[in-house]
């Protein structure tokens, strides 16, 4: 078992990976599908996509229901947890939505 040195050491090892952040913003709009969440975020696997949502689940910040229907229907959510995260990760979002034109040159000129 992990021991976390402090809150937002707990924090980033829920939301570390490319698409975790992206998969919470996805589902704080609304519940969706595997195949929704896939065609939200251009670029994800399916396996990779199915793993991040497992680990989310396993942190308890997303719900996954299973519908009883042939084929099975499987729904993602949020949690009240996953709610809360996306609200504490709102600044952040903000933070590089004022930057992202400045962080894209940046890194296209190639500067420290």
């Amino acid at each position: 078992m992990t021991e976390f040195l402090c809150g937002l050491d707990a924090a980033v090892a829920v939301v570390g990976g490319k698409w975790k952040p992206l998969i919470l913003w996805a589902l704080s709009v609304q519940p969706r599908r595997t195949g929704e969440l896939r065609r939200e975020l251009p670029g994800v696997s399916e396996k990779v996509l199915i793993q991040q949502l497992r680990e989310l689940e396993r942190d308890g910040v997303v719900r996954r229901e299973v519908h009883d229907q042939v084929p099975p229907k499987v729904v993602y959510s949020l949690t009240d947890d996953g709610f809360a995260l996306d609200r504490a990760l709102r600044p952040l979002g903000d933070w590089g939505e004022e930057r992202m034109i400045q962080i894209n040159a940046g890194r296209q000129a190639g500067t420290p």
